[in-house]
């Protein structure tokens, strides 16, 4: 049986004997904190009253935010306009081996609860402030994930001509919050050489420009303007997806080798390019691309996708179904191996969500908190922080601590 923390949190898991206070909002934050708790980490959310964070009320595509990016991590409701919230505030951080906070530049120095504040009074504090931009000309403006989008060319490589266009996800947001996973857990290790803490800074341009870094050395090589990906001149002849026999559905075939177009050629019967002298190397093959491309399309336009899909995995070809999110719940690969995890969203939807995207040999990783209502955990994380009941009544009676909802 695997032990348990105080809070259900398996006291194995790597990040278990860490505590984190969690200012964040939005995206970026609290995929920075979600890493920490799946891996272990005491993750606690600070909200403000009187209904917590506004994310939890997002519509449109911001629905999903909250319910995905805040499990496994409890939620105390702070008023940090008022001098007993911040003290609170300061009460939780003194106890907490790392702080991680998105808000907007100078927000956090305003309330008195920056890295120098806290760092003074406790050293060994690892502050992770998570902005739009590292240091430098632009650190003060306000930041979006679609706005650094635009303003990193990955828009720009997204789009067709002329029409610049965000990716299908945040991932911008996420791989900021994954570069302050980084950061924090480097600095973790130093500590413990060191024995002090320090700040750590994550952005939302940098994480950008550096997936931004292939396209920028192709422009130095090629000494040419770059295309747009979706009419980019492809490193390869057949690396598209594909109609095939049923209706609406598609299929991504990749030949990206000669050993893969040889394999092609046999489990597809196609003897006739495999000897055609015009298509020997991946060269020639680029240079007939759309001969290629319409003769196999009319060739795969003519196979159920399910056929065309066995065909290609028996024979080695890379593939892939072209599928919607909603698709993913019944992906046979996530569900036989456990990396769908059984969650219960804010509003009561029974559900299964992606799990950590991490397997290690020693540790099995999953869900032990559904995502907390509003200031949830307020009483029992204050309790345990030694203020006693009669205060923590005064401060929720007050509007400090706010009032804790109910799930659902």
């Amino acid at each position: 049986m695997t032990d348990k923390t105080d809070d259900n949190r398996p006291s194995t898991l790597p990040l278990s004997a860490l505590r984190v206070a969690e200012f964040t909002h939005t995206v970026m934050g609290p995929t920075c904190g979600v890493f920490l708790a799946d891996l272990g980490a005491d993750v606690v959310r600070v909200e403000p009253p009187p209904d917590g964070d506004r994310t939890r009320y997002l519509t449109g595509t911001g629905t999903g935010y909250f319910g995905f990016y805040n499990r496994n991590k409890k939620s105390v409701m702070l008023d940090l306009k008022s001098a007993e919230g911040i003290e609170a505030a300061k009460r939780l951080v003194a106890s907490a081996d790392i702080l991680i906070e998105n808000f907007g530049p100078g927000t956090m120095d305003r309330l008195g609860l920056g890295y120098e504040a806290l760092s003074a009074d406790n050293p060994q504090l690892i502050y992770c402030s998570l902005k739009g931009f590292l240091p430098g000309p632009y650190e003060k403006r306000q930041a979006l994930d679609e706005v650094v989008q635009m303003m990193s060319g990955l828009a720009y490589m997204t789009g067709p001509p002329g029409r610049p266009l965000r990716a299908g996800a945040s991932v911008i947001d996420v791989m900021g919050g994954m570069s302050g996973v980084i950061g924090i857990l480097s600095a973790v290790e130093e500590r413990h050489r060191t024995g002090k803490g320090q700040l750590v800074q994550g952005s939302l341009y940098e994480s950008a420009v550096f997936l931004m870094g292939q396209h920028m050395v192709q422009s130095v090589v090629t000494g040419q303007e770059l295309q747009p990906m979706s009419v980019r001149d492809s490193a390869w002849a057949i690396y598209q997806p594909f109609d095939t026999a049923d209706e609406g559905r598609q299929v991504f075939v990749g030949l990206t080798t000669d050993n893969i177009w040889n394999r092609f050629c046999k489990a597809f019967d196609r003897d006739d390019l495999l000897a055609d002298p015009d298509l020997q190397t991946n060269i020639d093959r680029c240079r007939h691309r759309q001969r290629l491309i319409d003769d196999i399309g009319t060739q795969f336009k003519a196979i159920g996708a399910d056929d065309l899909m066995a065909r290609c995995e028996a024979a080695g070809i890379p593939f892939a179904p072209v599928r919607k999110p909603g698709e993913l719940f019944d992906d046979p690969h996530l569900v036989e191996a456990g990396l769908l995890w059984d969650s219960t969203l804010p509003g009561g939807q029974e559900t299964r969500l992606p799990g950590l995207p991490v397997g290690m040999s020693d540790h099995k990783f999953g869900l032990y908190a559904d995502p907390a209502a509003p200031g949830e955990d307020t009483r029992s994380v204050f309790l345990d922080l030694g203020y006693d009941a009669g205060q923590i009544d005064a401060l929720l009676a007050q509007g400090a601590m706010g009032e804790a909802k109910k799930k659902g």
